[in-house]
């Protein structure tokens, strides 16, 4: 049995890809442990790790001088915090997932010698994942060409990005192909950053369509809690059946259920789109460090399994024109729909498994020496 440390940002798309290989490590008969921040009470409780650790972490950015010593001397704390524990710990191997409180971590078990992979989830290899990829042994990748990934010559390992076992499980789903008459089923979901302009868009989309296919739409719509009320009386007054929430546990199983899905392009959504093989419009998020969702969108769309809209071109009048025009055209739905799967990578974790066991048995071997 080896033990490993996962370290990973504290939101949904740093987390997911670190519990799916948690799973699969726990599986193999590892012992794995999680260094994080704060935010994994929401969306890591149920994080499959033998324990937790909160370590200090900290942006450094801005140009406000006070709050760059305090970001620094923050991290110099996680450092120290973490050095601590990974002394304790003697982990064999750790990834990192990216996000700043990756940062700290990653640096103490580069200090103490103990060997690391870095997984970029993103088509632009992220701010902190950049800082580290010195202290790092490989990098392992979820799309094939990655912005900056060329930049720190480390060696490299396509190896897609995990999704977690309840996604997996949902693999080789058939595509539901939509008929003429029955019930045309929609997911709208934003994420975790990303969930109030699609609230503000797609319901006043969805109310101009013509009414004998609204009256087909089965819509489920994620929304923060504050704008359910609202979206609520929008799809109301539009006629429509909507399951409106601000988190849908099963939203997994809802998106195999469905013929469209209309989401932002975070990476964790772009892997388990393809993996399941459900068509999308996507609309990156705008604004986003170096546009990594506007990269991820374009490689589903490349690969003709979604459509990019971009949100600052975007109104209702012509989302509801896009809308028309696929929910018409079944034949191009089940198309996309198999060009999305066909750029899966169901076996990810088991890829990114097999790197972490490696490098963990060339760290154990060194550990151990030469046997007489």
């Amino acid at each position: 049995m080896k033990t490993f440390v996962l370290m990973a940002g504290g939101t949904g798309g740093h987390l997911f890809p670190a519990m799916a290989l948690a799973q699969e490590l726990t599986r193999r008969g590892h012992a794995v442990e999680l260094m994080t921040d704060h935010r994994v009470e929401s969306y890591g409780a149920d994080f499959p790790a033998r324990q937790i650790h909160i370590v200090p972490a900290a942006t450094p950015s801005g140009g406000n001088p006070i709050k760059l010593v305090s970001a620094g001397l923050t991290i110099l704390r996680g450092i120290a915090a973490a050095h601590g524990k990974l002394r304790k710990l003697r982990p064999d191997a750790v990834v990192g997932f990216g996000g700043y409180p990756t940062f700290p971590p990653f640096i103490a078990a580069n200090v103490l010698g103990i060997p690391g992979i870095l997984h970029e989830q993103n088509a632009v290899m992220g701010r902190a994942n950049r800082a580290l990829a010195r202290f790092a042994d490989m990098l392992a990748m979820s799309f094939p060409t990655t912005k900056f990934a060329d930049q720190h010559g480390l060696d490299k390992v396509v190896t897609g990005n995990p999704v977690r076992d309840r996604v997996r499980n949902l693999i080789g789903t058939p595509y539901p192909a939509p008929d003429d008459k029955g019930p045309i089923r929609l997911v709208i979901t934003g994420g975790s950053q990303g969930a109030r302009a699609l609230s503000e868009i797609v319901p006043e989309a969805i109310a101009l369509l013509p009414p004998p296919m609204r009256s087909r739409l089965q819509i489920v719509h994620q929304a923060r809690s504050e704008d359910v009320e609202r979206v609520t009386d929008c799809y109301r007054r539009a006629r429509v059946s909507v399951e409106i929430a601000s988190f849908i546990a099963d939203l997994p199983e809802r998106i195999a259920q469905a013929h469209l899905v209309i989401c932002r392009a975070g990476a964790s959504t772009i892997a388990e789109l393809a993996v399941l093989g459900r068509p999308a419009i996507l609309i990156p998020l705008p604004g986003s460090l170096d546009a990594d969702q506007k990269y991820n969108a374009r490689f589903l769309e490349e690969g003709g399994g979604g459509w990019v809209a971009e949100q600052a071109t975007l109104s209702p009048q012509s989302l509801a024109t896009r809308l028309h025009d696929l929910l018409t055209d079944p034949p191009l739905l089940q198309q996309a729909a198999e060009a999305a799967r066909s750029l899966g990578q169901p076996h990810a974790v088991e890829k990114l498994a097999d790197l972490a066991e490696a490098l963990a048995g060339k760290h154990s071997q060194i550990k151990e020496g030469p046997r007489s």
